[in-house]
């Protein structure tokens, strides 16, 4: 059932929706060669207990992290490590979310490493413009597969696939409600997009194939062939205005 929120609850979100945008630049900060995904975890935890939140990850199925650190040909879902040093040109996704007076913030972005190639740096410009073109698909009464076909249609036309197997979500008091959100699909499709609506959007875009597969940990998503990955993710509103979205600065 998708919830339709109230303008106190959407205030609330989007105060929630801040504080991981807050949390996440000074993340995308700790970025460098030498740093290890569970020095990441460790400072997101830190920035948590600043900003008085709880981690919408830790503990979520069982996962025992704030933070999932996807790298390179990781999709989503990577675990932070003490062996998992950031080399000099990977690319990595920082997937990391809070819980805010009982609603949930969710967030992605996917940083370079130091120097990263021609090639690494289009694949993060294109996967983030495709979230961007998606939310403004967004608009009263619109299809919500409009914002899905929106995404697929630029990252096909830029000479990349998207996942399929992971999807976008509604989001309030729970991390994951109704109504799933695919970055692929025919336009004019699926539910009306209604005032009060929150959608977590995020894009995980492969420079080769679309097709992933789980790890033996039972969470890392990578690409089949190996080939790079990037994913960006925000919580967005739909309002009388347009798309507003809560974990932007």
């Amino acid at each position: 059932m998708i919830t339709i929120k109230t303008k106190k609850e959407l205030e609330k979100m989007n105060k929630c929706g801040k504080i991981v945008a807050l949390i996440l630049k000074e993340l995308e900060q700790k970025v460098k060669p030498g740093v290890t995904t569970a020095e990441l975890d460790q400072w997101a935890e830190k920035l948590i207990e600043k900003f008085h939140v709880r981690p919408a990850f830790k503990g979520y199925k069982g996962y025992r992290h704030c933070l999932c650190t996807s790298i390179n040909e990781e999709v989503v879902h990577g675990i932070p490590s003490p062996k998992r040093k950031l080399q000099e040109g990977d690319i990595i996704g920082l997937d990391f979310g809070v819980i805010y007076e009982g609603y949930y913030g969710d967030s992605a972005i996917t940083v370079p490493v130091g120097e990263v190639s021609v090639n690494k740096q289009r694949l993060i410009d294109v996967t983030r413009n495709s979230l961007l073109k998606g939310i403004g698909k967004i608009k009263k009464n619109g299809s919500l597969s409009d914002v899905s076909s929106c995404i697929q249609a630029y990252v096909e036309k830029m000479g990349y696939s998207v996942v399929r197997e992971f999807v976008g979500h509604g989001i309030g008091q729970s991390l994951h409600e109704d109504p799933p959100v695919p970055n692929y699909g025919e336009p004019g499709m699926g539910p009306t997009l209604e005032i009060g609506m929150v959608l977590a959007i995020e894009p995980m875009v492969n420079e080769g194939s679309p097709e992933v597969k789980i790890l033996k940990d039972g969470w890392t998503a990578v690409t089949v062939d190996g080939s790079t990955s990037a994913h960006f993710e925000h919580t967005v509103a739909i309002t009388e205005e347009g798309p507003k979205v809560f974990t932007s600065l």
